[in-house]
Formats: C-alpha cells, sequence, structure tokens
C-alpha cells in the first residue's frame, strides 16, 4: 500500500493512500473533516498517477460539484478533477475544497501543465467509481473518503 504523510515530527500523520483492488486502484483521503478528506482524496489521485511533490502550483482552477449525499458528491469531484486533467493536460497538487451541507462542493486546484519527461505519469485515470466508494467517519473522529478509480 502506498501513502503520503504531512509532518516535521517523528510522527506522521498519513493523509492518503492508495489501497489494492484487481487491475484498479483504490484511493483513500483521510482528514480531520469531510471536506480535508475530499482534499486528500484528490491528493492520493494524483499520486496515483505522479509523485505530487513534483508538481507545482503554477496555475488554478475552480470546480462546483452537486450531488444528492456526500459518497456521490465524492465521486463527481473525482470525475471532475480526472477531466479537467485530461482536457487542460494538467496535473495538480493542492486543493481547497469547501463543502456547503452534504450536496454542494466548491473548490480550487493548483497545478501545472503536464512534463512527461519530469512527471513520469504511470497510469491514465479514466473515472472514479462506485466501487469501494464510502465517506465517514472512523472510531478515532478522523473522515475518510474512498473509491477505487479506473486506470
Amino acid at each position: 500500500m502506498k501513502s503520503g504523510a504531512n509532518g516535521a515530527e517523528s510522527r506522521e500523520l498519513i493523509r492518503w493512500e492508495h489501497f489494492p483492488h484487481g487491475a484498479d486502484i483504490g484511493i483513500r483521503g483521510i482528514g480531520q473533516s469531510p471536506g480535508e478528506a475530499f482534499e486528500n482524496a484528490a491528493l492520493a489521485l494524483t499520486a496515483a498517477i505522479t509523485d505530487p511533490g513534483q508538481v507545482d502550483a503554477q496555475t488554478g482552477i475552480s470546480v462546483e460539484c452537486n450531488a444528492p449525499d456526500l459518497e456521490l458528491l465524492l465521486v463527481d469531484w473525482l470525475n471532475t478533477l480526472i477531466y479537467e486533467m485530461a482536457t487542460r493536460h494538467m496535473l495538480f497538487c493542492k486543493f481547497n475544497v469547501v463543502l456547503r451541507g452534504t450536496q454542494e462542493l466548491t473548490a480550487q486546484a493548483l497545478g501545472e501543465i503536464i512534463d512527461i519527461s519530469r512527471h513520469r505519469p504511470a497510469v491514465e485515470i479514466k473515472g472514479a467509481t462506485y466501487t469501494g466508494l464510502h465517506v465517514g467517519q472512523r472510531d478515532d473522529g478522523m473522515w475518510i473518503a474512498q473509491c477505487v478509480v479506473d486506470v
């Protein structure tokens, strides 16, 4: 399992991770709020393609999504990012998500145009799926937002 952490202390906080699922990739964002978990799920999405640390936050785009509940909102959010990556030929490394209730999301995604030689994309993500889809709070109070993406 591949995971990403943030922390200067000896204990690192896991923000995102990948989990195995056949030929596809499970992505999971972890955060102190649903919005932070969505941000980190998006970071896990980028990490399935390339090392997010190699992506510069040069250009920002705005995103809006609506769905009947948090789980479907996660799928819409990730699929919107996948669409933006494909049509703009970009990778994103930084996200600022604002959730209004459980049905509306507005966000900023920061990144740059793909540089094949520097980013060395490992896969092309076709879409977020309902497989393994879950958004919820764990017993420790942290939120997770996860699904499987089709590669």
